[in-house]
């Protein structure tokens, strides 16, 4: 019994230790197969608080969503900054901004995040919509009846194709199509990696990943850049960034870029595909959002087809609510990230009805938002897809209760407080315009009747992926 909760050198005030009888690994190898399962049984025996050793690291979750805040706000004491510079350039491949020899480069890159926010982010969601536009052009002039194609794979090529031109410009060469197309099966080749990399298993061990990843950091150095056309404004200002630092080589920049292509994409495509999948298994979700795009398109007075642009404004975009309802549903049942902050020193963490956590310098907080967005307290059935889970009297819903009490966090598919992932308007904006055109321009539908379920290996990650790809077709609208 000692070995699976082993209390020993436990200080006054700290959680409950699950250690694990494997040395170092601890409980790795339970939490890797399903953390879902696993937290949710360490909280039935041990309570909201508890500590877990995984892999030489503790981890302490706190399991109770009304505590969150507490944990959010005392940013100065949980780091998260610095965990998250050296677990990216590990995996990417650049130098760690925090060791010293780049002063400001982390805080002059975050400034950049205001290119994504307010007016330019008007400015690169019209870029977005009309990249989308010229795809689904292309695509509508090769479906002249019935085109059937794998629904992961569709995503994958319109949202990589999208948001590579927009965010880095055009491939001019008369292949422009193929280069990106070539960029995009690195990418998905390097993608599949990702979450050893982020284990911190050494990529010597990874096959041919790490071929792979010179390969696409190859593709972001300056001289291949500067041949691309029409590129955003928020690569430009880390481009002018990147340049006044005389330490940081030509192939760390690159490799900064290519990171963030990945943060761009990574999560976005796979969240694309789950609302997409969604709505066409649910044939009153896709009439009742396809209905109300028809609706925006038939007051503003604009055509649908191949021919026709179509311009929606930010505030068009928002005011769509079965839509939106409908993204934040598949939202709530893909997304598993982990929020993590690392204590900076001994101190003793207070929460809400006078409890206290001692924490450890360097020991690990952990919000597991899933078991939140998963709550049948939180959201009833919530194994089902509801897609009008998010509207109250025909407007957004923003109220949510556990017990009474309302939660001011109740969906956190885009992490929290200074890990909130900064491009998440963007995020949001494109998946809603990707959908918009889909059904604004074609008939589609399910062609394999089996279900897609989610694949666990990205647990603590961002979205998951599915386990297998499924056909669909898609015909122009009459």
């Amino acid at each position: 019994f000692i070995f699976f909760f082993s209390v020993f050198n436990r200080k006054t005030g700290e959680p409950p230790l699950i250690n694990g009888w494997i040395p170092y690994l601890g409980k790795a190898l339970l939490f890797r197969k399903d953390a879902f399962n696993f937290l949710l049984d360490q909280q039935k025996k041990l309570g909201d608080i508890f500590t877990v050793h995984i892999a030489g690291r503790y981890i302490t979750f706190i399991m109770d969503p009304f505590q969150y805040v507490y944990v959010i706000r005392n940013s100065k004491q949980l780091e998260f900054h610095e965990f998250a510079d050296k677990m990216a350039s590990k995996t990417f491949d650049y130098p760690a901004l925090s060791n010293g020899k780049f002063p400001d480069l982390k805080e002059n890159l975050h400034r950049i995040y205001q290119y994504l926010q307010g007016k330019p982010l008007d400015i690169i969601s019209d870029h977005m919509m009309k990249n989308l536009q010229d795809i689904f052009e292309w695509k509508c002039s090769q479906a002249t009846d019935w085109e059937t194609e794998k629904m992961y794979k569709f995503c994958c090529s319109v949202m990589f194709e999208a948001s590579f031109v927009t965010l880095y410009g055009r491939v001019p060469a008369a292949d422009g199509h193929k280069v990106i197309s070539e960029i995009r099966d690195k990418f998905i080749k390097f993608d599949a990696s990702f979450p050893y990399l982020a284990a911190n298993i050494p990529i010597e061990l990874l096959g041919a990943t790490k071929k792979v990843r010179k390969e696409l950091i190859h593709h972001f150095l300056l001289q291949n850049m500067t041949k691309w056309l029409g590129g955003s404004k928020v690569v430009q200002a880390r481009q002018d960034i990147f340049e006044k630092y005389e330490l940081l080589g030509d192939y760390d920049k690159a490799a900064h870029h290519f990171a963030f292509l990945w943060a761009s994409v990574g999560n976005t495509i796979p969240a694309t595909f789950w609302a997409m999948y969604y709505l066409l298994r649910h044939p009153e979700a896709l009439a009742a959002v396809r209905d109300e795009i028809d609706h925006l398109l038939q007051s503003t007075g604009q055509k649908r087809g191949p021919t026709y642009n179509i311009h929606l404004t930010r505030e068009q975009l928002d005011n769509l609510v079965y839509l939106e309802s409908a993204l934040n549903e598949s939202l709530r049942m893909c997304s598993s990230s982990m929020n993590i902050r690392i204590s900076q020193e001994d101190f003793v963490l207070k929460l809400e009805g006078n409890q206290e956590v001692s924490l450890r310098k360097g020991d690990w907080i952990a919000l597991y938002p899933q078991i939140l967005h998963m709550d049948p307290e939180v959201y009833e059935d919530p194994k089902e897809y509801k897609f009008d889970r998010y509207i109250e009297n025909g407007k957004k819903k923003t109220t949510f209760y556990k017990g009474g009490r309302k939660l001011k966090y109740f969906l956190m598919p885009f992490g929290s407080g200074i890990s909130m992932c900064p491009g998440r308007f963007l995020a949001m904006n494109e998946m809603k315009m990707f959908l918009f055109l889909l059904l604004a321009h074609f008939d589609v539908e399910l062609v394999e009747n089996k279900t897609v379920r989610l694949d666990n290996s990205r647990m603590g990650l961002g979205i998951l992926l599915p386990d297998v790809d499924i056909a669909f077709r898609y015909k122009l609208r009459s």
